[in-house]
């Protein structure tokens, strides 16, 4: 690659051996004083028990994504290992992680936190599988929030919810009510919430809030241990254009300078053309003259298109072919070819706690 700019690569890793350790941790927040270790034996016997019952923790939980807001203030996909059973329990818990210290509030990446309101408790959630709809119930609490945070509470919530195959569509009820609208800012929820309503929304040249049509598109950003990470951003673009097009468009546009996120593509990148066939997948074809024959190209860069294309196909098993310079073979530094088509990783963002 020649005048390759700074990529920042960093690796996912694997976070259930820190559920194993904080499994086996005591209460440090009782005061008390330090005491001496225990003998050698004791201290054995200690760590297998412990190891015991963290495989059997382990063996309980599931992997999901919950949307957690970062340092920057955007919403992002974490997956976390949550309790597991039914599709009612998983997402109880999924929830409850996105409470502000809550009772996982411990177990989250740094850098990381729950939006949702101090004290609010998930009373319940009900799955209609045919309806694909999820209804929850929150405590009071739910409703004490700054005005600021309102949609992206709104947000959290609904994109939470709908990362579960049986849940397309959420509404939100407190104590025993269904709410027909946010209490601080009136952002109404008289119809069903979808991923429709976008996350992290921002206006796109060329549109208005009332003249306009959302695409999403994922950035990266870096966790204050320097794990790279996947943000969805929603903009807002002129109705009319085609809707995989203008979000590859808004891709290689980049982040706005304050946000804090990193650009993924590089200045060089023209978006050639983009076909997508009945069978669900997307041929994504462009050039970049930055990228020489045969070079290995960073992961952000394919992922991103990935994750972009795969996000605005409006199938959610499409698989995205990446074309570049006109070659099939398209080596990325995570050893996958993206040049055959490439579904979205199962589980986004597993960033160590």
């Amino acid at each position: 690659m020649r005048g390759k700019p700074s990529w920042r690569t960093g690796s996912a890793v694997c976070i259930l051996s820190s559920v194993l350790l904080l499994s086996a941790c005591g209460d440090w927040s009782t005061g008390a004083e330090p005491i001496d270790p225990p003998p050698a034996a004791v201290e054995e016997a200690m760590l297998a028990a412990a190891e015991s019952h963290g495989k059997e923790a382990v063996a309980g939980t599931k992997l999901e994504e919950v949307y957690l807001q970062d340092n920057n203030g955007f919403l992002v996909p974490v997956s976390l290992p949550v309790p597991g059973g039914t599709a009612e329990v998983n997402a109880k818990a999924s929830l409850e992680m996105l409470v502000n210290g809550g009772p996982y509030a411990g177990t989250l990446p740094d850098g990381f936190a729950g939006v949702l309101p101090q004290g609010t408790e998930v009373q319940s959630v009900t799955i209609d599988k045919n309806g694909k709809l999820a209804v929850v119930e929150f405590t009071k609490p739910f409703t004490e929030y700054k005005k600021a945070d309102e949609r992206k509470i709104v947000e959290a919530v609904t994109w939470t919810l709908t990362e579960q195959p049986d849940i397309q569509n959420v509404q939100i009820w407190v104590d025993g009510q269904k709410l027909s609208e946010m209490p601080k800012g009136g952002m109404p929820l008289d119809h069903l919430l979808t991923r429709g309503i976008g996350i992290n929304l921002q206006l796109g040249q060329g549109a208005s809030y009332t003249s306009s049509r959302p695409v999403t598109v994922y950035f990266s950003a870096s966790s204050p241990a320097g794990i790279q990470y996947y943000v969805p951003v929603t903009r807002l673009v002129p109705p009319g254009e085609d809707k995989m097009k203008a979000s590859l468009e808004e891709l290689i546009r980049g982040p706005r300078p304050e946000d804090g996120l990193n650009q993924v593509m590089t200045s060089e990148t023209v978006l050639k053309s983009v076909e997508q066939s009945p069978e669900g997948i997307v041929k994504v074809s462009m050039d970049d003259n930055m990228f020489a024959q045969g070079e290995v190209v960073p992961a952000e860069f394919l992922q991103s298109v990935v994750l972009t294309a795969s996000e605005n196909a409006g199938n959610s098993s499409a698989k995205v072919q990446i074309v570049l310079n006109g070659e099939t073979n398209v080596l990325g530094e995570d050893n996958i070819n993206y040049g055959k088509p490439a579904a979205k990783p199962q589980h986004l963002n597993e960033i160590p706690i």
